[in-house]
């Protein structure tokens, strides 16, 4: 395991996820300051994260077969100059295409700044978790740096959320120097060889679509309650269990805080037991707290449910990453182009549903729905099989050139 590598990148994960919290967290801004629609900032959020969903696999794609590590500066880069330009933009059409252009940035950095950190940790299912919680941790400081900065200063001010793509960039570009000065070399990302990498090789690292897509439907089934959890849950405490505004935000809290340590979790136990083991534990534990949350008698059996269902959730995340990239072993981008990003997308695409019931029928309507739907995944999840490839199937390129990767080897 390359550690000074893998702590690098999951710093970048944090700025760029920084970017993906932030858009979300301008919305009301937006809202109050443009007097814009519900309607309006609902197709704001669908330029961030439908867009961002659709180029991502496309991405990938393009990771698998050439290795483009400027991709990594240049996305978190792109999503920065997005932000701040859909702040400063006067009319709506403006405003939705620089957001656009932000949730492009956003997708173009996770397809190689995946495989770079797979091919930091090698096999281990903890380093994998620890790159992913960089990215939670950027989205949960965003919210706050956007009350600071855009709450507190408006939206001229905006150029000073561009900061920290900007240090990011200025260490990328120092990243290279550096390691060849102190005589570090960089751990190649994995790619595809030519004409279909390994496959043509006849060593065994064939692509197995059958099982990806399988693992694909277990986490488009995984998304929509993550999703609608995290849209309901604050709701469902005021409304169902008559508390306060601030008690919904502690649940609320809580939920998306677990989450952190549950994907941490989830690695360790994964290098120990097995990745399947987090995989099924994962699973096997969020349908009982799922449970605890639509049948909560009070607020902190809530609260302890949310916190416990957060975690559970995240236990599978690192070795579905994983394991996606070693169903298609020469594929590596696109596997994860299409679980992070694709597959993603369908838990935002189905909250308006659950949202349409709740309206219509009453919130616990809506969270009894989504616990029968939740079953279909987890019964997928149980039946998921390891795959464990040949010595070669983490083999990378013999040579990465560098305007690409930023060292020279």
């Amino acid at each position: 395991m390359k550690k000074g590598q893998l702590g690098f990148l999951t710093g970048t994960h944090a700025v760029n996820d920084l970017y993906q919290g932030v858009i979300p967290a301008m919305l009301p801004f937006l809202m109050t300051e443009r007097h814009y629609s519900y309607a309006a900032v609902s197709g704001l959020a669908f330029a961030a994260s439908g867009v961002s969903s659709l180029f991502q696999p496309l991405f990938g794609v393009l990771s698998d077969r050439k290795p483009r590590g400027w991709l990594v500066p240049v996305g978190s880069g792109t999503a920065a100059l997005g932000v701040v330009a859909a702040g400063l933009s006067d009319s709506y059409l403006l405003t939705w295409i620089f957001v656009a252009l932000a949730g492009i940035g956003i997708a173009a950095y996770h397809p190689p700044a995946t495989s770079q950190a797979r091919a930091a940790g090698g096999s281990s299912q903890k380093a994998m978790s620890v790159f992913s919680v960089g990215g939670t941790v950027g989205g949960a400081v965003a919210p706050s740096l956007v009350t600071v900065v855009i709450g507190a200063l408006g939206f001229d001010a905006g150029y000073l959320l561009a900061l920290p793509a900007l240090v990011m960039l200025v260490l990328w570009v120092l990243k290279g120097p550096w390691m060849r000065w102190r005589g570090y070399e960089e751990a190649a990302p994995l790619v595809s060889g030519p004409a279909g990498g390994a496959a043509g090789r006849g060593d065994g690292r064939t692509d197995d679509w059958r099982a990806f897509g399988r693992l694909v439907v277990v986490i488009i089934g995984w998304s929509i309650p993550y999703v609608t959890v995290t849209s309901l849950l604050s709701l469902h405490a005021q409304r169902d269990l008559g508390q306060s505004e601030a008690a919904g935000a502690v649940a609320l809290t809580s939920y998306t805080a677990a989450g952190a340590v549950g994907t941490l979790l989830g690695g360790w136990i994964g290098d120990r037991y097995g990745r399947m083991t987090s995989v099924r534990a994962g699973y096997l534990v969020a349908l009982p707290a799922l449970a605890g949350i639509v049948w909560a008698p009070w607020f902190p059996v809530l609260v302890v449910c949310a916190a416990l269902f957060g975690a559970a959730m995240f236990l599978p995340f690192a070795a579905q990453v994983t394991l996606a990239q070693d169903y298609l072993p020469n594929r590596p981008g696109t596997a994860s182009g299409l679980t992070l990003g694709m597959a993603m997308a369908a838990g935002g695409l189905c909250s308006p549903v659950f949202g349409w019931l709740a309206d219509s029928s009453g919130l616990p309507s809506a969270f009894y729905t989504l616990l029968v739907v939740f079953v279909v995944p987890v019964g997928l999840a149980l039946r998921l099989r390891d795959r464990v490839l040949p010595v070669t199937g983490l083999r990378p390129t013999p040579t990465v050139e560098t305007a690409d990767s930023g060292v020279s080897r």
